[in-house]
């Protein structure tokens, strides 16, 4: 599509929007207009003195109603179907449509003001504004059929805290009470708010159970509040229990007995069970399903302590992350008959649902890559859960994948080949030569991963590359939002062999990838920090960080043999030196609950030393593809200005270099149900710091003016969570271009881009 069609294109678009904006006011009966919402001013008087305004407006514009017809580029689809469908003849598609889309119109007239005005005013005299002036005024267009109603408020000085205290009639319960105010967040000064009134009740009530209260809950709390001794609104607050109180509410329990039952199934009575007692807890299973010194140190509750439901959420939190059970649930019994004076008795039950020891998963995926490769990855995973009874996972894993050039007529036959088996062994603990203190790690105890791996790719006409590689590390979830990763002993080993005289010739005409394929032997260190700050659902600002640090080949240095060209060898292997770090940093801000502005920012630097002139091939960074630069190709932007003159799409040479920047920004946006929409814009590349490099692919001063930039239109199918991506981008800064023609915002050349999940 060159520039002239697409211009044709959105006027075709645009006329059609406007005939059927018309076509629904046509439908629109002479004594209504079609409502198109409301909208709130607010205003201060002379004595008011409030800050975060913009909060308030927003919660009171939440309370307007009712909500007009939904609309989409000034049409309403909805309204649209609905009147054809009720009004005119319509076929099979439009009632279908109006079936799934349909809606009713809404009129000015349905808007009762004076309801909304009450509710209005119930709302901000829960927030402390009381004897506020609100009034409200419609604004009608009769030429387009439409009306809206605009609500004015004018706040009152608020009514503020002077004192919080104890009601003295609180007694028994006064010196508890009166301890849990001390730290209230409730101050003098603070504005009445019957929402920070709620909050402060379950603070205190969360607070109490947490002491062991464990029958107490936030209802028997009640605030009063006296304004007879001010008249200059301010008032004193007083908390106080209800009346009739049960006892039992207002006595801590400590926990009696613990009984685990690491083996509950309901399919069979027939099992013996057996109990063991370990650490004064009664581990009652059948066969020693798990052991209980294994499964113990997950387990906080302790006999003797009181009752802390916060303990009872870390240890199940901590007994689903085993990896072994597929239902934990802790139950709390009252003891009657052993109350005291000052405490009352609980028995806790955990009962563990075990996950099925075997299974067997299968994946078939199609996959389709920006180069025009496409075919079937087929992977099969077999897993043996409590392997050894301490409830360690064995994953075997087994894939093959089939790629074929099917756009490129000139790349006929060219095709890519790999098989895969691995294995991992993952530990629920750590395995170190010395103890570790268990209440170290109060979140979630760390897990120990072992694994091994190794893959053949074979690339028709150019080389095939036998992979080995294994690694030993830990895992550690700090919180919930911080994730710690370390493998003190990671090894990789890649040989390339049946190469090609076409790929050999490239290597012979390029040092840079030649030497990235020299030293394919890597044994080091990997760690990697990442905060997920996306799982906040408060928040509408949203952080994300991954930082990783990868160091290879100081241990084995000290094993290490010169050879003859001057290079150190480990069993006769070269081997790689190097340190790498990156950071990939995003931050998300939401606008509204369907819409948010998304951005990246991503930074990488690896520097050889030693052993290594260039870093190995497989450690080298990428730029281009479905999940970087989206209006290049994969792995086909740079490095920095360096451009291999072709044409086509369908080279397996992949180009690199050692310093990667991109930046992006995304605005997301809902269209209809599961369908949502993207504005994007990409930028980034990748450089060289060796100077046997790639021509124009050095990394310099220069690098702003060597980036590539691109800019699409996106559309998503996201169902729960499940996204479905397609993009659609073009290059608007070409760095493989001459320099003054770099700039162009090359439309007519699209690149398009389909994947699973968000880009960032």
């Amino acid at each position: 599509m060159n520039l002239k069609n697409y211009i044709k294109t959105l006027i075709s678009i645009s006329m059609v929007l406007i005939a059927s904006s018309c076509a629904v006011k046509k439908y629109v009966p002479e004594d209504e207009l079609l409502f198109t919402g409301s909208s709130l001013d607010i205003k201060l008087d002379s004595l008011t003195d409030v800050k975060n305004i913009a909060a308030l407006k927003l919660e009171l514009e939440a309370t307007l109603s009712p909500q007009p017809n939904s609309n989409f580029l000034g049409i309403r689809p909805g309204l649209h179907y609905h009147y054809k469908v009720s009004k005119d003849s319509a076929g099979f598609i439009a009632k279908y449509l109006n079936k799934k889309i349909g809606e009713k119109p809404v009129y000015l007239s349905d808007v009762e003001e004076e309801e909304t005005r009450d509710l209005l005013r119930n709302r901000l005299e829960n927030r402390g504004f009381f004897f506020s002036n609100i009034s409200s005024k419609t604004a009608k267009n009769e030429k387009s059929k439409e009306g809206k109603v605009v609500y004015d408020v004018i706040l009152p000085n608020p009514y503020r805290m002077k004192t919080y205290q104890v009601a003295p009639d609180s007694i028994p319960f006064y010196n508890v009470l009166e301890d849990q105010i001390k730290n209230s967040p409730l101050k003098d000064g603070s504005r009445f708010d019957l929402s920070a009134l709620k909050l402060e009740r379950e603070r205190i009530d969360t607070n109490l159970k947490d002491k062991g209260y464990y029958n107490f809950n936030s209802g028997f709390l009640v605030f009063q509040a006296d304004t007879n001794q001010y008249k200059n609104r301010k008032f004193d607050l007083f908390l106080k229990l209800k009346q009739d109180v049960p006892v039992k509410a207002i006595k801590p329990y400590q926990i009696k007995s613990v009984n685990v039952f690491p083996y509950n199934v309901t399919t069979s009575d027939t099992f013996k069970v057996d109990t063991v007692r370990y650490a004064s807890k009664n581990y009652i299973q059948e066969l020693d399903f798990f052991r209980p010194d294994r499964l113990d140190p997950f387990i906080l509750i302790e006999k003797g302590e009181l009752y802390n439901p916060q303990k009872s959420k870390a240890t199940s939190r901590r007994l689903g992350s085993i990896g072994a059970y597929k239902f934990v649930n802790i139950e709390y019994t009252e003891i009657d008959g052993e109350q005291t004076d000052s405490l009352n008795y609980l028995e806790a039950n955990i009962f563990l649902s075990p996950l099925n020891k075997r299974a067997i998963r299968a994946e078939l995926q199609a996959v389709t890559k920006s180069n025009d490769f496409s075919g079937p990855t087929l992977g099969l995973t077999f897993s043996n859960r409590n392997l050894f009874k301490g409830g360690e996972t064995l994953n075997i894993k087994a894939t093959g994948t089939y790629e074929v050039q099917v756009a490129d007529k000139s790349s006929e036959g060219l095709t890519s080949t790999e098989l895969g088996l691995g294995a991992d062994l993952i530990f629920p603990r750590m395995l170190v030569p010395f103890k570790v203190d268990g209440n170290y790690f109060e979140y979630a105890i760390p897990k120990t991963k072992t694994s091994i791996n190794a893959s053949i790719l074979n690339r028709s006409q150019l080389y095939s590359l036998l992979t080995f590689s294994s690694s030993f590390g830990y895992v550690w979830q700090a919180n919930k939002y911080v994730t710690h990763e370390l493998n003190p002993v990671s090894i990789n080993y890649v040989r390339p062999t049946n190469i090609s005289e076409e790929f050999q010739d490239i290597l012979d005409d390029n040092a840079f990838l030649q030497s990235s394929f020299d030293q394919q032997f890597i044994s080091g260190l990997t760690y990697s920090f990442t905060y997920n700050g996306m799982l906040s659902q408060r928040k509408r600002a949203l952080f994300y960080l991954n930082s990783t640090v990868d160091v290879a080949g100081n241990s084995i240095s000290l094993l290490a043999r010169e050879n003859d060209s001057g290079k150190k060898e480990f069993l006769g292997l070269e081997y790689a030196q190097f340190v790498k770090a990156d950071a990939d940093f995003r931050f998300h801000y939401l606008l509204n609950d369907k819409s948010r502005i998304a951005t990246r920012f991503f930074a990488g630097y690896g520097i050889p030393y030693g052993n290594s002139d260039v870093l190995p091939f497989s450690k080298q960074y990428f730029a281009g593809g479905a999940y970087s630069v989206r209006a290049f190709r994969t792995r086909s932007l740079g490095p920095g200005t360096y451009s291999d003159g072709s044409t086509d799409n369908s080279s397996f040479f992949d180009q690199s270099g050692n310093v990667r920047l991109e930046a992006n920004v995304e605005y997301r946006f809902p269209i209809y149900s599961y369908f949502k929409g993207a504005l994007f814009l990409d930028a980034g590349n990748v450089w060289s710091t060796a100077g046997n490099g790639l021509d124009g692919g050095r990394f310099s001063s220069n690098f702003v003016n060597e980036l590539g930039i691109g800019a699409g239109v996106g559309m998503r199918v996201d169902v729960q969570g499940f996204v479905i991506r397609f993009d659609l981008a073009a290059p608007w800064h070409d760095p493989s271009l001459i320099e003054n023609e770099r700039w162009n915002f090359d439309v007519e050349n699209p690149v398009f881009n389909f994947a699973i999940g968000y880009p960032f």
